[in-house]
């Protein structure tokens, strides 16, 4: 079974990247982007097949290790 997560700052949370991103399109030429939020995608092969325990897997991955839940969000897709 195959699954994305989604990893995005938490609205409120300063996004530094995302102002560089947005400031350097604006640098190029492309006007009218009010903000951007930059994230990361992580997909994963994962042998479990039942989708329930595969997402409660995924859920300990998450707030084990691959998000940082403080300042974080994250959602979760089986595909």
């Amino acid at each position: 079974m195959k699954a994305r997560v989604t990893i995005m700052l938490k609205d409120g949370v300063l996004d530094p990247q995302g102002e560089a991103i947005r400031h350097a399109l604006a640098g190029l030429g492309h006007k009218g982007v009010d903000g951007v939020r930059q994230g990361k995608i992580i997909e994963l092969d994962l042998a479990e097949t039942d989708p329930d325990t595969a997402r409660t897997e995924l859920t300990r991955m998450c707030e084990g290790l691959l998000a940082n839940t403080v300042i974080e969000k994250y959602s979760i897709e089986l595909l």
